[in-house]
């Protein structure tokens, strides 16, 4: 099983293990994605266009994993320059698949993001 730690910005972390041969765990985002797993374990990351890569409000930061996850598509990186606050480990949470059931990922949550609207109220 893999294991994914989620920290929040000034509000502690998550972790939880991951099968990803369940996936998909959620209908929002690609499959493997980090966006799945959060909402089903109940972390709270934001996204606004329900996981289809139209926004940036899912911006996470990549501590720990960033070689055992997808590629990411130019679509991807054409919304992560609206993310404030990016850097050379961003990726959008609805879109960077995990590949390694054995890894140990580890993102930060950004405190911002320019979300209007949140699909969580």
């Amino acid at each position: 099983m893999a294991k994914i730690t989620y920290i929040r910005e000034g509000e502690g972390e998550q972790t939880i293990d991951v099968d990803l041969n369940e996936a998909p765990f959620d209908d929002h985002g690609k499959p493997r994605s980090f966006l799945g797993p959060a909402l089903t374990n109940d972390v709270f990351l934001d996204h606004s266009c329900g996981g289809v890569c139209a926004c940036s409000t899912c911006h996470i930061i990549v501590e720990q994993g960033a070689d055992k996850l997808s590629e990411s598509s130019d679509a991807e990186e054409d919304m992560l320059d609206m993310a404030p606050g990016l850097t050379l480990r961003s990726r959008l949470g609805c879109q960077a698949e995990m590949l390694d059931n054995e890894a140990h990922y580890i993102v930060r949550i950004p405190k911002t993001n320019r979300n209007q609207v949140s699909e969580h109220g």
